[in-house]
């Protein structure tokens, strides 16, 4: 269930602590709008800087925009973040991502495509294990074209995209109007 929490302060670029401001303003010139979790991210700067290198760092990675959207749509899923269901339904719509993976990864369920449905689970398992996943699940998450370095790219992707649910979760971040439609 999502609370909008009023506590938190959506800054604006003029009100962010300033050693926010840099990456809000980097933030709207690449989206066009400041969104609001971001806004209350800002209270913490570090946080906010924090969230926007690791996710840079895993856009970066060598596993396929697909592969890094099942990822990222299976944390938001799984903890409860409206915000980035929306944003990564938006993403996937943008990458031209089939209607009825979109739909599975919504409602936190396997996709049909079996290499797709590899990074769901191992990404499952990382986090239900906290990192020992044993041999079994690493050499099924290898058997589906994945690799070693793709593990590990795993955990990076976990790590950015909690972050961000858990923040946008704790300041009770609403969807932006520009993503309304894929709430």
């Amino acid at each position: 269930m999502f609370t909008e929490h009023t506590m938190f302060t959506e800054h604006t670029i003029e009100s962010a602590p300033p050693a926010a401001r840099r990456s809000m303003a980097a933030t709207t010139s690449r989206l066009g709008y400041l969104p609001a979790a971001v806004a209350r991210m800002a209270t913490s700067p570090d946080l906010l800087d924090g969230f926007l290198k690791l996710s840079a760092m895993f856009e970066g990675t060598t596993l396929d925009p697909i592969a890094r959207e099942v990822l990222i749509m299976t944390i938001a899923a799984r903890n409860g973040c409206h915000v980035c269901v929306a944003m990564h339904t938006a993403r996937l719509a943008a990458l031209d991502a089939d209607a009825a993976l979109i739909a599975a990864l919504r409602e936190g369920a396997a996709p049909t495509d079996p290499h797709l449905d590899a990074i769901r689970a191992f990404t499952l398992r990382v986090i239900e294990t906290s990192g020992d996943v044993g041999d079994a699940a690493l050499r099924a998450f290898l058997a589906h074209d994945y690799t070693e370095q793709n593990a590990l790219e795993v955990v990076l992707g976990i790590g950015a995209y909690t972050m961000s649910t858990l923040a946008n979760r704790l300041t009770g971040a609403p969807v932006d109007e520009p993503l309304r439609q894929f709430a």
